[in-house]
């Protein structure tokens, strides 16, 4: 594991904060002392939080978390209401380490209305830009290409989870072509074409049909180190929400051969996630 690296993708939670109305689940005690823990077991004490979406927009269990870790070792990615949230409020989240705001459109089951995707990403970019945060996008491919156009053009960071949630039961070549992937050629081509998008190594277990060779994993990751090893980011997705007690430890180790395999170990691990999330 290169010195100074970062787990871009990692969750705390625990049953003493409230749940939003629209939980999907109800968290066991995942906390910040047992996620570092967890990440002494790879190798990593620099972490990015991400706002889980059974606390909606109640990021206290996130920012709690932030307030213990430090800005040195720590960052944050929230959730807010465009259209209720006052620049003092962002500016002491900034203080304590956010640098994101995630939009969520996997994990509820809203309706994908394209025009009104676009107006709320918009509305993201004005209030997030002046503080260089990044929009993190959970979406799958097949909607992210509904919205390609308008990435480039918004002037702040955007970051696609999880592969970008890809279909593999819809993998014609499985595991062979990536390319294949429905959505895929969109997000590549985005890549290659966009100097404000980067893609999350994560999550592997929740799409890959063969989760345990993680062989469609394994061809993802290279065609997309093989198109901008400069955009990914690596990230545990620990706890593992709804997969608890996986060992995601093989995956790792993977992740660190295959960025090996094209020169960017200290890219993925390391270098990315720190100009990704503003680390000095």
């Amino acid at each position: 594991m290169p010195v100074g690296a970062w787990d871009s993708h990692m969750h705390v939670t625990s049953p003493d904060y409230p749940l939003a109305k629209t939980a999907a689940y109800k968290p066991s005690l995942h906390s910040l002392d047992h996620a570092m823990t967890f990440e002494k077991t790879i190798g990593l004490s620099n972490i990015v939080l991400v706002q889980p979406s059974i606390y909606g927009n109640d990021n206290s269990c996130l920012l709690d978390a932030l307030k213990e870790i430090g800005p040195s070792k720590g960052r944050g990615v929230v959730a807010f209401d465009p259209n209720d949230i006052a620049p003092d409020t962002l500016q002491s989240w900034h203080k304590l380490g956010v640098r994101g705001v995630r939009l969520n459109f996997k994990s509820t089951n809203e309706s994908f209305d394209v025009e009104v995707v676009k107006k709320s990403l918009r509305k993201y970019a004005d209030i997030v830009r002046p503080l260089d945060w990044v929009v993190e996008l959970f979406i799958d491919l097949e909607q992210l290409r509904l919205i390609t156009d308008i990435i480039p053009e918004l002037g702040v960071k955007f970051c696609v989870a999880h592969f970008g949630a890809p279909d593999m039961r819809r993998w014609k070549s499985y595991p062979t072509d990536a390319s294949d992937v429905p959505g895929m050629q969109h997000l590549t081509t985005l890549l290659s074409q966009a100097d404000n998008l980067w893609v999350k190594i994560s999550g592997h277990y929740r799409y890959d049909l063969s989760v345990d060779n993680m062989a469609g994993t394994e061809s993802i990751t290279k065609l997309l180190l093989s198109t901008a090893r400069d955009k990914l980011v690596f990230a545990s997705d620990w706890p593992h929400t709804r997969f608890e007690g996986l060992d995601v430890k093989p995956f790792v180790s993977k992740c660190l051969d295959w960025a090996d395999e094209h020169d960017a170990k200290d890219m993925v691990f390391r270098d990315n996630a720190k100009f990704l999330w503003s680390c000095t």
